[in-house]
């Protein structure tokens, strides 16, 4: 018996400590390796340094004054009387070409550049954003794909303990003790760990299907190393929750909230324009310049400028809303996260402590008990799902722990030159 026990029991060592550390591969794929792969192939990142270049770009130009204008032009043209029809024929008919400049006024002019301004920093908030979001996809893409795989490495060690209980019911029935259903017993438990497997088979696939879309063909490699067990200190964390990505987008935001109530303010100045003509006239009468100031003259605020002052006014007023609902709904998250964390936490250590062995324990002592005559082969079966279960929860609590755990660095514990 103690023989038979010890061979169990090494196997079940083996493999959960294979749940805790898996051995690198030729071709195997670190949580890092991840990360850096997506930071160099996800699209949406792409896509967001292109939003960026397209806001440098469009800032250029903000201040600027607009394009001139060719001005061309004919005069005073006879359509009747005795010199209709003709370009020379009277003194007032001219050939004009000139050119024409607009001159925004310089509120509005200053507000544009530095809405445009505002527009280059809120591109650049929502790239970390995105940053942020395929950090944290990836990583816990990972982590599922390698949970799965510590799943599945079970099942060469489940399967060797299933060949020896037929071969101890064989023994059994051998001795004239048992009964003859005993035989079946063994293949039955057999086929349900098959069945399970075939679940794990799939949801390999599907792992793989997600990581592959932050990381393209390198996600067909076998995840490699450890899962991640940040060290997340609940203080440092609750200090560095403003500077999350998504509450720093709204420094940007507002900025260019104000510099639209600027810019509708701006509207009550007048832009002006100036234009210069060159007008050639017959060579009797001698040629002409002229020289002409336009002005707009915003004399009815109440019904034009003031509504979109006080339009702009209120989205900013929106905003700043918004800011605060956005960092109280962080606040909450944040704190559920770290419960959630610190709930996980307790499971892999109580799992690790007391649930496993004592499933083992459990296994051992109703596969004594069948031995000597004393128990029923159902106890040892039971007692074996039972710890297939346990080894299953504790790679579970430890995915869901790395999960939560990616949620809570990324957002708040990652360092920002990382």
């Amino acid at each position: 018996m103690n023989s038979l026990c010890a061979r169990i029991g090494r196997p079940l060592a083996v493999a959960l400590a294979s749940v805790l550390v898996w051995p690198a591969l030729a071709s195997a794929l670190t949580l890092d390796e991840a990360l850096r792969l997506a930071q160099n192939n996800a699209p949406s990142l792409t896509a967001e340094s292109a939003k960026l270049q397209a806001a440098t770009q469009a800032a250029i130009p903000a201040g600027e004054l607009p394009d001139p204008k060719l001005v061309l032009g004919l005069q005073n043209f006879p359509v009747g009387g005795p010199n209709r029809g003709t370009l020379y024929g009277d003194f007032m008919t001219m050939q004009m070409v000139g050119i024409q400049q607009q001159v925004p006024s310089r509120d509005k002019r200053k507000a544009r550049v530095e809405l445009a301004e505002a527009s280059v920093e809120r591109a650049a908030a929502e790239g970390r954003i995105e940053r942020l979001n395929v950090r944290q996809a990836t990583a816990q893409a990972w982590i599922r794909a390698y949970a799965v795989e510590r799943k599945n490495a079970l099942f060469k060690d489940f399967y060797q303990q299933n060949r020896l209980l037929q071969d101890t019911v064989r023994a059994q029935l051998a001795g004239g003790r048992g009964q003859p259903s005993d035989a079946v017993i063994p293949r039955q438990e057999a086929a349900e760990l098959a069945g399970r497997e075939d679940e794990l088979t799939q949801q390999r696939a599907q792992a793989r299907a997600a990581l592959k879309r932050w990381i393209g063909p390198a996600a067909s490699e076998a995840p490699s190393g450890q899962l991640p067990n940040w060290s997340l200190d609940t203080q440092g964390l609750s200090h560095n929750l403003h500077q999350h990505p998504v509450l720093q987008a709204f420094v940007p935001r507002t900025r260019e909230a104000e510099a639209r109530v600027r810019e509708a303010k701006a509207q009550k100045t007048s832009d002006w324009n100036w234009e210069v003509d060159y007008q050639h006239r017959g060579r009797e009468y001698g040629d002409m310049v002229s020289l002409q100031l336009t002005f707009d003259l915003p004399v009815f605020p109440g019904r034009r400028q003031n509504p979109g002052i006080a339009a702009k006014q209120a989205e900013l007023d929106q905003l700043e809303a918004e800011r605060e609902a956005t960092t109280r709904e962080h606040t909450q998250a944040l704190d559920d996260d770290l419960a959630d964390y610190q709930r996980l936490d307790r499971a892999v250590q109580r799992s690790q402590d007391s649930l496993v062995p004592l499933a083992e324990e459990k296994v051992a002592l109703s596969l004594a008990g069948y031995r000597a005559g004393k128990g029923d082969l159902m106890s040892v079966v039971s007692a074996r799902r039972e710890l297939v279960q346990a080894r299953f929860k504790q790679i579970d609590a430890l995915e869901q722990r790395a999960l939560t755990g990616a949620q809570l660095y990324f957002a708040y514990g990652e360092p920002a030159n990382e």
